[in-house]
């Protein structure tokens, strides 16, 4: 492993982590807040740590493949701790785990939370706690490469470890300009999302910090009433729709920008998608329309739970949880494991993924059926080797291990199994909201300091897609024994 260019590189991100909560010291200052000078420190923290380990620049600056998984998983760990103390020093928290908690759950877009009174925390740590969700929706690494060049081409290490999805790639042959590319994108929807909120007579501040949370696909909420506090069907169609749009895989929007209109809309996973949430809002319209009034009210509610849900998002006009029926409380389950399409913005197992699965299924029936047949997969219209298909299914393997491991340490806390069970899906696919306790009017408060850790961690785990985080905790084993990059 290259030691020193990872030193150098998590040190240009923590300095990068510094400069990300200056927006919230202005905040601080233009509200006259008292609070503010809780992210000094932080900050002088992180430019002085960051400093010390990338003052000069190695001569081998190649990352190779362990190195950038590492680098992700060690990075997104210390991005939550040092992220934490402005939350810390604010006093408004009960102890450091809730500040962790709270900070991975913005960081990592999840938007769980263990506040039970949101509306008197000072709007500078508002303002943070969404803009978590913003530079976690990207990837702080993706911000980074953006604006700094690292590495040499290999930092595409970087990209694939953090960037969701089975398949990352290059839009353009450099590393940098795709990394631009990708942030300009998010940028643009994000500006776009806020003109259009304060079109529906949001204020700026609040359509700033939601805008952070639907671009992010986060759902941290400004107030304990959330979306609901406006009662305005514009501006929950305005986030339900853009929600689903930051739910698509950004590539194509990249595509659409040069032209290649026609092949951004023959994408296959973003037919599955689509349909999948035409079919979920008509299922749930069907099955919720007694308790509303009309089909309009119906089929808006429908339409942004379901968006919510399947981006995993987790921003809510309706209390699901206790209002709605069993049937479709389990096709939101369903969708906390589907998710977004890769390369976007949400958790979950990703609709490529889930198509994937289905297509190895199919082809392994047709093995039986016609054995002497040549059987090829295919995503995209494209033939997906062997490798994809089995890396593919151990991620599916390892993600319902984890879902039960998380889901059995719970109950040692809680002994509530249908909370348990959706609290440890909601983190891992990075949603927030579940079902018992942790409904949208609930929270994750009532977990043990360690449950709450296991909760960080998972939280962190499901936005790296799983491989990173183990990655690091199998480096000390390596060097053991001796392994060499």
């Amino acid at each position: 492993m290259n030691r020193k260019m990872i030193a150098f590189t998590i040190g240009r991100i923590l300095v990068a982590e510094g400069a990300l909560m200056i927006p919230s010291v202005i905040v601080g200052l233009i509200y006259r807040e008292r609070s503010t000078w809780v992210f000094l420190p932080a900050i002088a923290l992180l430019l002085v740590i960051g400093a010390l380990c990338s003052w000069k620049k190695p001569q081998n600056t190649v990352i190779f493949t362990r190195d950038g998984y590492f680098i992700v998983a060690a990075v997104w760990i210390l991005l939550s701790v040092f992220g934490a103390l402005p939350f810390w020093f604010s006093g408004y928290f009960k102890s450091f785990w809730d500040c962790l908690f709270e900070i991975a759950s913005g960081f990592s877009t999840t938007g769980a939370s263990i506040l039970t009174a949101i509306d008197p925390l000072p709007r500078c740590i508002l303002f943070w706690r969404s803009f978590s969700h913003w530079v976690g929706g990207m990837g702080v690494l993706m911000f980074v490469l953006a604006i700094m060049p690292l590495a040499e081409e290999r930092s595409l290490h970087l990209m694939r470890a953090e960037v969701p999805g089975p398949v990352v790639g290059k839009l353009v042959p450099r590393i940098r300009d795709t990394a631009k590319i990708l942030y300009g994108v998010y940028t643009g929807l994000t500006a776009i999302l806020v003109i259009l909120l304060l079109c529906g007579g949001m204020p700026l501040f609040d359509a700033l910090c939601y805008a952070f949370g639907t671009a992010g696909t986060g759902g941290f909420g400004i107030t304990n009433a959330g979306v609901s506090l406006y009662h305005s069907a514009y501006i929950e169609t305005v986030i339900a729709v853009f929600m689903m749009l930051f739910g698509i895989n950004f590539n194509l929007y990249y595509f659409i920008l040069i032209g290649k209109v026609k092949d951004a809309l023959k994408s296959e996973e973003l037919h599955v998608y689509l349909g999948v949430i035409a079919a979920a809002v008509l299922a749930i319209a069907a099955s919720t329309y007694h308790l509303y009034q009309g089909i309009g009210s119906t089929l808006r509610y429908a339409f942004f739970q379901v968006t919510t849900i399947i981006s995993t998002t987790g921003f809510a006009t309706a209390d699901f949880a206790n209002d709605w029926p069993a049937f479709s409380q389990m096709i939101l389950i369903l969708l906390m494991f589907t998710g977004a399409c890769a390369g976007s913005t949400g958790g979950g197992l990703k609709m490529s993924r889930i198509i994937l699965l289905f297509k190895s299924c199919n082809q392994e029936i047709q093995r039986l059926l016609h054995p002497r047949a040549v059987q090829v997969v295919r995503l995209e219209k494209k033939p997906v080797d062997n490798l994809l298909l089995r890396t593919t299914l151990s991620f599916f393997v390892l993600y319902i291990g984890i879902v039960t491991a998380v889901t059995l340490l719970l109950s040692l806390d809680e002994p509530d199994f249908l909370t348990n069970f959706t609290a440890a899906t909601a983190c891992l696919s990075n949603i927030g909201p579940g079902l018992g306790k942790i409904g949208p009017n609930g929270n994750y408060a009532f977990y043990s300091a360690p449950s709450k850790v296991m909760l960080s961690l998972t939280m962190l785990a499901g936005r790296l897609e799983l491989f990173p985080i183990f990655v690091l905790f199998n480096f000390r084993h390596d060097r053991k024994n001796g392994a060499k990059a």
